[in-house]
């Protein structure tokens, strides 16, 4: 059987919650069985980056930020209707399906010895643990994977968990540093067992986790700004180390893009995002956009319009959607507008010019822009002053980091980019998700009245 086949059969098993003869996810991650750690990385990095980071959540997420589009009839996802049963299914996926795994991984190779493998389980846990705070808030986290029979875990603090996040990538760099004998090979899809790219990944997460408490109650802008510059003179230094899933295309093995703008979905994207690179005569946008099949425009669909065509609106360009194109999950520009937000925390907006402007060359580069074009937007958006320096960075951030959960995080802690309501928005732009309802009848907590356009800790300015 091909083995790319044979990971996503596992992965499938994970997330229809069986499969024994691989993983139980009903079993005490802290006593491990006799499940290998090769079986367990595959289809969990899978799971991470499908399931969790790009799955019902995210669309969700793009729809808030109006990247993405529903074709559909009012009330709808993106007109901020939920409820909590439209929860059910992320919060397994991120407890069941990806910690519960990631916590047994971690067990089995500190039980082995295999310190690379802890190391990789304890960064791709620390990002979960990210994901799932900044979109709920207070969650379960020291007693989530207690076993079997732990049903009703306490909910513990947003800030507690930050510390927890941080302290998990201290503990994986500190088992890259022991320099274990099993390195990772084919079975670690994302960086093929190179633990220096996975070393850069775990700082830059740090720096990423920092940024976020710049506006926390208690916490100084300067000092997390410092905190992350810190970190990223070890995170990510070129658009080698993103963090990406590969795809091999062929049927069953698509990005999960593709998979997701299929016309039976009824996505399209936003004329937001679209009017926004019209607006800035950015030319990424025939790299990263497709034009409609219907007129060959370039035309995003406004959320909370009366319906439309599905073929008069456009898709994301095969960069991104292409059946075999790249996942991208934490990518080298990211890395670079976080270096360029603190230095312009710290050190103001001239010395943060330089390392924006790269971030920018570092995304056009990848995409494959001329260099007439990018010297002519530079021209254009290349410039910062004091009052523009964190609205640009976090604009242009937010275009490379295209279809990124993170996006969702920034503008909340930012501000940035202006996003407003949507036509026949059901209330004030959401700024959370909320409880789903199994959690609710198993783990009655009062956290779980939480509002969508209600804060979670950090944003609270």
């Amino acid at each position: 059987m091909n083995k790319v086949i044979y990971i996503i059969a596992i992965a499938g098993c994970l997330l229809a919650g069986g499969c024994k003869k691989f993983i139980d996810v009903n079993k005490d991650p802290n006593r491990p069985s006799s499940v290998q750690e090769p079986l367990i990385l595959a289809p969990a990095e899978l799971v991470v980056t499908q399931s969790l980071y790009a799955g019902n959540v995210s669309t969700i997420i793009q729809e808030y930020l109006q990247t993405m589009a529903l074709n559909q009839p009012v009330p709808n996802s993106g007109t901020y209707f939920m409820v909590q049963s439209d929860m059910n299914g992320d919060w397994t996926v991120l407890y069941a399906t990806c910690l519960n795994n990631l916590a047994r991984l971690d067990s089995v190779a500190t039980l082995n010895g295999n310190t690379n493998y802890s190391a990789i389980a304890k960064i791709l846990e620390a990002f979960c643990w990210g994901q799932g705070t900044d979109l709920w808030g207070d969650i379960p986290f020291t007693q989530a994977l207690a076993g079997a029979g732990n049903y009703t875990p306490v909910y513990d603090k947003q800030e507690d968990i930050y510390k927890g996040i941080q302290q998990l990538l201290d503990d994986a760099i500190a088992d890259i540093a022991k320099q274990g004998v099993i390195v990772p090979g084919d079975d670690d899809y994302l960086y093929k067992g190179d633990m220096d790219k996975w070393q850069r990944l775990a700082y830059t997460l740090k720096a990423r986790f920092y940024m976020h408490l710049t506006k926390a109650p208690g916490y100084n802008a300067a000092t997390q700004a410092d905190l992350a510059l810190q970190a990223l003179d070890k995170g990510m230094t070129a658009n080698d180390d993103d963090l990406k899933f590969p795809y091999q295309g062929i049927e069953g093995q698509e990005n999960i893009w593709f998979q997701t703008f299929l016309p039976g979905s009824t996505f399209i994207l936003a004329s937001g995002f679209i009017d926004t690179l019209k607006a800035r005569n950015d030319p990424r946008l025939t790299y990263m956009v497709k034009p409609a099949k219907e007129t060959g425009l370039y035309t995003g669909r406004q959320i909370g319009s009366a319906l439309g065509s599905l073929e008069a609106y456009s898709r994301p360009s095969d960069f991104y959607q292409g059946a075999n194109a790249y996942n991208y999950v934490v990518n080298y520009s990211e890395a670079l507008f976080l270096r360029a937000e603190a230095t312009f925390i710290k050190s103001g907006f001239a010395a943060a010019q330089p390392i924006y402007q790269q971030a920018i060359l570092s995304h056009m580069t990848k995409l494959g822009v001329t260099s007439g074009a990018v010297s002519t937007y530079m021209t254009a958006r290349g410039t910062l002053t004091a009052t523009n320096a964190l609205q640009r960075i976090m604009e242009e951030k937010s275009t490379a980091n295209f279809l990124s959960v993170e996006n969702f995080t920034d503008w909340r802690r930012t501000g940035f980019p202006v996003i407003k309501k949507v036509l026949n928005g059901s209330s004030e732009v959401p700024r959370r998700l909320l409880y789903p309802q199994v959690e609710v009848i198993s783990n009655p907590q009062p956290q779980q009245s939480a509002k969508l356009t209600d804060r979670v800790w950090w944003d609270q300015q």
